[in-house]
């Protein structure tokens, strides 16, 4: 297969001595020499191929949990719901609607998390004999979770049981409202709780500090299965199933558990794994209307893949909430009307194209007001870029990309008038939420709130320059010290010729991949770039051809301005060691096998022999 055997890992020797890369990075084995020996010992268990168990060992897999690891399954990965605090009293309070025939609403967030949650509750209660209504807050003017003016509205329209999905535990005014007009409510949820929790029938979130469950990784729609899970177990103990209803197949509903846990970037581990791998296997059998047309609208060819739901999928649905109506999402997974599931997937469709657009004019005055904060020498430990009338919806969006950008924290914010919402992300090793709840308690923010990796804020205009200065006295050490320990881990060396449909076959074993699971990255050592060129909008298409003659196609996405994209542009006909994922290439029924390029540096022949 030409992979090449990798030397003894030294933790102080880069790897194929790569100790500053174009990106600035040095190259590490991704295993040190305990992860080597673990590799050896699950490949003499389970007889695997030396790469696959580097690639398990690389993924902190243990000896005995190999086989559920590439054979994920609901059965032997999700206990008990009832491991939920108050998942018993949540599943007997929506059963008793149920069956008393009371008037269920449902808030979910506005995000896909947020609408795969709502259509799989909508779904099964549908099923139990209900006729469920759900509210979607609007971004902008009534953002996020539950307020008092929807509880109210919704217990105007008769309700006697409100489920809030992916929100509701920090809403302790809106669900004291819903308390004092009578309105019972379920929160189903897993965003950080405090010490305090807010009035609720039941409140299930595995993140409450009393919950022994160990499921905080789980999404909401993950927990919302769980909950539809302990409803069905309720009603049947009832005997709600006996009067001719049909129990609804839990499992042809994970397509829509696999959308959320994979859009919502929760650690792809445990359950969260069984989740998606099970989820895909119903997403490719296509039965769910919405989702079927929503493939269709991006032209997805092939079997759906994981990284299909977070960057194809996701994002079309995503586009509603951030700059159209918040509700066509759910309304699309939900629908068993093949003409209104393509008519709301082609809108979806024609929002994300518009988002896009919205986000890249922002994108581009972020990146001239941080290069103009930060110098020209790039001094600084985070981004903040704000401009008047900035869409709301794309801040995060921006964010990230100026995170990716400079390599560092980054917040966009939107003002509008003399306040300002926007959206922060980090760097590993930077807990940006923490700083941002600081600002908080110095009275800088108006309101914020987050966890390490992402964080949102209100700001007003006269606190801007107070909020920068605090942030950067508070975030330089821990920026400059992530920075410095900045490398690239890498699974493998391999050649051009073993990048092969086996080796990839062999790969995705490992999978399904994304967060906490990442794709397993490999080196190909002293490559000659055959050919280099920009293609689309700011990418670099690239042919790698090893010492034997072999070639492999290579994309580096959204690099042409950036170090990498001008190294392999100037490296044309000059060897390098490059570095990235292997993806395949489909196209007029054609199946190729290629790189998506992380990083590369120069090659040293005489040292890579």
């Amino acid at each position: 297969m030409n992979l090449l055997a990798p030397n003894l890992p030294d933790p102080q020797r880069a790897f194929l001595g790569v100790e500053r890369s174009v990106c600035g990075r040095i190259w590490r084995d991704r295993l040190d020499l305990r992860g080597t020996q673990t590799a050896a010992a699950i490949g003499q268990r389970y007889g695997l191929p030396e790469l696959l168990s580097r690639i398990l060992a690389g993924r902190e897999v243990t000896l005995d949990e190999v086989e559920n690891f590439l054979d994920p399954t609901i059965r032997k990965l999700m206990p008990n719901p009832n491991v939920l605090t108050e998942m018993d009293r949540a599943a007997a309070r929506i059963a008793d609607a149920v069956q008393h025939s009371e008037e269920i609403a449902i808030i979910g967030d506005y995000d896909v998390d947020g609408a795969t949650s709502t259509a799989l509750m909508v779904r099964v209660l549908r099923a139990a004999g209900s006729d469920p209504f759900f509210h979607i807050p609007d971004r902008m003017f009534e953002g996020y979770g539950p307020n008092v003016e929807a509880i109210r509205n919704i217990e105007a329209k008769g309700a006697g049981l409100l489920i809030t999905l992916d929100c509701g535990t920090t809403s302790a005014e809106a669900l004291g409202e819903a308390a004092k007009l009578g309105l019972d409510v379920v929160v189903v949820d897993h965003h950080q709780a405090g010490e305090t929790l807010p009035v609720a029938s039941a409140l299930v979130n595995p993140n409450r500090e009393d919950d022994l469950s160990g499921l905080g990784h789980l999404c909401a729609a993950g927990l919302t299965f769980m909950t539809c899970v302990a409803l069905v177990r309720e009603l049947r103990s009832r005997g709600h199933w006996n009067g001719g209803r049909i129990e609804p197949d839990l499992l042809q509903l994970l397509d829509l558990v696999a959308l959320g846990t994979v859009a919502d970037v929760v650690p792809l581990k445990g359950l969260n794994r069984a989740f998606v791998t099970k989820g895909l296997i119903s997403l490719r059998n296509r039965e769910n209307h919405g989702l079927r047309a929503l493939m269709d609208a991006a032209r997805l060819e092939g079997p759906p893949e994981a990284w299909h739901l977070g960057f194809l999928l996701g994002p079309r649905i995503n586009a509603g909430g951030r700059i159209g109506d918040a509700t066509l999402g759910t309304k699309l997974l939900i629908t068993n009307d093949p003409a209104e599931a393509n008519a709301i997937a082609q809108r979806l469709n024609q929002l994300n194209i518009e988002r896009q657009d919205v986000e890249k004019r922002t994108l581009e005055q972020a990146e001239a007001e941080a290069y103009a904060s930060l110098g020209h020498d790039e001094q600084g430990a985070v981004v903040i870029a704000s401009g008047e009338g900035w869409h709301p919806g794309v801040v995060g969006l921006v964010a990230a990309r100026l995170k990716e950008r400079f390599s560092r924290p980054a917040f966009a914010i939107a003002m509008l008038g003399e306040q300002g919402t926007g959206s922060g992300r980090s760097i590993p090793g930077v807990d940006l939420g923490r700083a941002v709840r600081g600002a908080v308690e110095e009275g800088l923010l108006v309101k914020g709130g987050g966890h390490a990796m992402a964080a949102g804020l209100t700001v007003t205009r006269d606190k801007l320059g107070e909020l920068r200065a605090y942030l950067e006295a508070k975030l330089r050490e821990a920026v400059e010290t992530a920075r410095h320990e900045d490398c690239l881990e890498i699974d493998a060396a391999i050649t051009a010729r073993g990048a092969n449909g086996e080796l990839f076959s062999m790969i995705e074993r490992a999978g399904p991949f994304g967060s906490g699971n990442p794709e397993p990255v490999f080196a190909l050592p002293s490559h000659v770039v055959a050919y280099a060129d920009p293609v689309g909008q700011n990418h670099v298409r690239v042919r790698l051809r090893s010492n034997d003659g072999a070639m492999i196609s290579a994309v580096a996405f959204r690099a042409m301005d950036r170090p990498l994209g001008q190294a392999l542009l100037g490296a044309r006909g000059q060897t390098m060691h490059v570095a990235g994922t292997l993806s395949v290439n489909r196209w007029q029924g054609r199946e190729t096998i290629e790189m998506k390029i992380s990083d590369a540096a120069p090659a040293d022949p005489l040292a890579a022999r």
